[in-house]
């Protein structure tokens, strides 16, 4: 059987990509002829030539890419943290700058010396956040809620392959974050929240690996992208304990406007602002101070 410079099919790869638009042209046909070849992409260079049917199978995933398929759909799986989730049509793609609102979650935990934490995942989605919590953190208590039922079952999906992996089981449960009733057994004992709600603003340009493949319900927040940013805080203010932390991710039009959000309540402090990797507002945290719990509600 022949065997072909794998060099040369990323070099054509990347070329095709580049055509068709995709911003990361490069880094995907990479990525993508480690997903074939079941290796890590810094090991590449280590695979000088591969089987003729090898790179079949490669330009059959770059056509795909081509497309504007979104690569985590091509690969069938995406990262959060250190775990691994399987994502696809009906679930929201989770993105890398979600890694920052997961560092500071596990950073936060870590500093509170917090033994067995309750841990709030609002809108999760395919898992991502949860899961990754609960991978770090064994000890927590991690629940999370979603609302949407094709993504719900991704979680589902998800939640089974991590337990079986040995991680602690999470809580999955699915309602609207919105809603005043939900989880009233939890008020005043959560001491974590995380949110990556929809927050994009309806009239916003986006990319047609978003626009055509990632579910709309999980993207949209109405016309200023606060439509659901805005209810959800009066829950997570009844949720939170005393002292407890939350971190809300947004649009990067948004960051002055969710951190208002927060300061107008009277149960909220040390509400800051966090960007991204490229200085765009990206989450906002806060911590609910002693007060009584009518003024949370």
């Amino acid at each position: 059987m022949s065997r072909q410079p794998l060099r040369m099919a990323i070099i054509d790869a990347a070329a095709e990509l580049e055509r068709a638009g995709v911003p990361s042209a490069r880094v995907d046909a990479e990525l993508l002829a480690a997903h074939v070849l079941g290796v890590e992409r810094t090991r590449l260079g280590l695979v000088p030539l591969v089987d003729a049917t090898i790179v079949d199978e490669y330009r059959e995933l770059v056509a795909r890419r081509a497309q504007r398929i979104p690569l985590q759909h091509v690969t069938g799986s995406t990262a959060m943290g250190d775990v691994t989730l399987e994502v696809g049509p009906g679930v929201f793609v989770p993105r890398p700058e979600t890694e920052l609102l997961l560092a500071w979650a596990l950073a936060h935990l870590e500093a509170s010396g917090r033994r067995a934490p309750v841990v709030l995942d609002l809108c999760t989605g395919s898992g991502a956040l949860a899961l990754a919590i609960a991978h770090a953190r064994p000890d927590a208590i991690v629940h999370a809620v979603e609302l949407d039922s094709d993504a719900l079952g991704w979680a589902r999906r998800n939640a089974d392959r991590r337990r079986e992996a040995g991680d602690t089981p999470i809580r999955l449960v699915q309602g609207d974050v919105t809603d005043r009733g939900l989880l009233t057994g939890l008020e005043g004992g959560v001491d974590l929240i995380v949110s990556n709600p929809p927050y994009i603003p309806e009239n916003a340009t986006l990319d047609p690996e978003v626009a055509d493949h990632d579910p709309h319900p999980a993207l949209f927040g109405g016309s200023d992208g606060l439509s659901i940013i805005k209810p959800m805080i009066n829950n997570i203010a009844r949720w939170l304990r005393i002292g407890g932390v939350v971190g809300v991710e947004h649009d990067d039009t948004n960051g002055a406007q969710v951190a208002e959000l927060f300061r107008v309540r009277r149960v909220f402090d040390h509400v800051e602002e966090h960007p991204d990797l490229a200085g765009r507002p990206r989450f906002v945290v806060a911590q609910r101070i002693a007060t009584n719990l009518e003024a949370a509600r």
